[in-house]
């Protein structure tokens, strides 16, 4: 009699099993109704399956984040005035020192706060960035450190969710005066800059 009960609850347990597994086994969202691009519907009016975009939409990503430069634009000092190196509003003290800010806080850790990439983050070991006063960098036009910013470049990541537009550029014009100060012409110092400046070479 207790052989027969064991059996039973065995043959229960078994064909609960046999449903769940069987239950699982539906195909129900994998084959859900749906509708192939293009492929004509009778559930829409004019008989398409996918609407059509509301006036006016944009999809993310097609419009260039510098779509600004072809509007208001002003070559810094020493750019060729190419498209690629114009930037999209005037350069002044105060977008110097947004920059200059902004730069120190995300730049800095890697470029150092002179750009010449021996920043705190390099000096505990992590790889070093190019520095901004090589002759490459110097001649990149400043699309070239908005694309980096924006999109990330090598071991550089994308800046673009922490770092607005307009701070980007920002910062490509003070990338452009810490390169001017490394590498400034002697006619552009007054005398008493160029006194300095020869006093320091003969002393060395």
């Amino acid at each position: 009699m207790r052989r027969l009960r064991i059996s039973g609850l065995l043959l229960a347990v078994c064909i609960f099993a046999l449903l769940g597994f069987t239950s699982a086994c539906r195909q129900d969202m994998h084959d859900q109704p749906k509708y192939v691009p293009l492929r004509q519907s009778e559930f829409f009016p004019n008989n398409q399956s996918a609407r059509s975009f509301v006036e006016g939409t944009v999809a993310r990503g097609s419009i260039p984040a510098n779509a600004s430069a072809q509007q208001t634009v002003q070559s810094p000092t020493g750019a060729s005035g190419s498209p690629e190196d114009l930037f999209p509003f005037p350069i002044t003290e105060e977008v110097l020192k947004r920059g200059q800010q902004r730069f120190n806080i995300y730049c800095s850790p890697c470029h150092s706060q002179i750009g010449d990439g021996n920043g705190m983050i390099v000096q505990r070991g992590f790889r070093k960035p190019p520095s901004f006063h090589t002759e490459r960098l110097r001649q990149a036009p400043a699309s070239h450190f908005f694309d980096v910013m924006t999109n990330g470049f090598g071991a550089m990541s994308s800046y673009a969710e922490q770092i607005p537009t307009n701070d980007r550029w920002s910062i490509i014009a003070y990338i452009r005066a810490l390169q001017l100060s490394q590498n400034a012409p002697k006619a552009l110092l007054n005398d008493e800059e160029q006194k300095r400046l020869n006093a320091g070479g003969q002393q060395k």
